[in-house]
């Protein structure tokens, strides 16, 4: 059980970091600094970044009841 859920700890993590990668800059920080305010110009769809926000969020909840379970279980 602590493994499948270590395990799903994992892919959520590495998920995570690329979900947030993918999403667009807001600008004004280093996402212009390496060159965030060239590929922001041409833009993405409005669903696109809506599903890829719903998918982070869910990833996210996943990660935290991941991160609960094994606190809890790892304490008794």
């Amino acid at each position: 059980m602590i493994i499948g859920i270590s395990i799903a700890l994992i892919l959520s993590s590495a998920l995570m970091v690329l979900l947030v990668l993918l999403h667009k800059g807001k600008g004004g920080g280093l996402t212009d600094m390496f060159g965030g305010g060239f590929s922001s110009s041409f833009g993405g769809s409005a669903v696109v970044e809506r599903n890829l926000d719903r998918l982070t969020i869910i990833t996210g909840v996943v990660w935290f009841v991941c991160i609960i379970a094994l606190g809890l279980l790892l304490k008794s």
